[in-house]
């Protein structure tokens, strides 16, 4: 059988944080906050922050019904310093601990409103949590290509 314990989901989790704030950390402050073409795309302070939102809303709000005053447009235009990306990563990684365990331990309580964009129908918290990895992945993906460019025009 195979079991996507909090454990193994925290290893992720962690992984992607940290390379996303070695990609802000290459960056600097100077950088981290540029769009690399200009408006439509996004800083990597932005994408940061984004991700955090994104383990709130799916594991707070969707997998444990937590309410949720989530701005995700807003998220897209943050700037924050590289102090302040770590403080909030921390802070992330923190309730990702918790939620991840409070996942585990209480049945699933299936938010349908947003679980119908799980992968195939599957609304189980393995699917919820395979999610929001699959989001930190593809945005430590837009990352690196948007500090790419930053750094082509320096």
């Amino acid at each position: 059988m195979i079991e996507l314990t909090p454990e193994t989901a925290q290893r992720y989790v962690r992984l992607a944080f940290a390379q996303l704030l070695g990609v802000a950390e290459r960056l600097g402050d100077d950088g981290v906050n540029q769009r690399p073409h200009g408006e439509g795309t996004n800083a990597v302070a932005a994408l940061i922050v984004h991700c955090c939102g994104v383990c709130e809303f799916w594991l707070g709000h969707v997998g444990l019904n937590r309410e949720s005053d989530r701005d995700r447009d807003a998220e897209f235009s943050a700037t924050a310093t590289i102090a302040e990306l770590r403080q909030l990563v921390h802070a992330t990684l923190a309730q990702v601990d918790r939620d991840l365990v409070a996942l585990e331990a209480a049945p699933p309580s299936p938010h349908a409103a947003h679980r119908e964009h799980l992968v195939d129908g599957d609304r189980s918290d393995a699917s919820l949590v395979l999610h929001v990895i699959e989001e930190l992945f593809q945005h430590l993906g837009h990352a690196e290509l948007a500090a790419d460019a930053v750094l082509a025009r320096s």
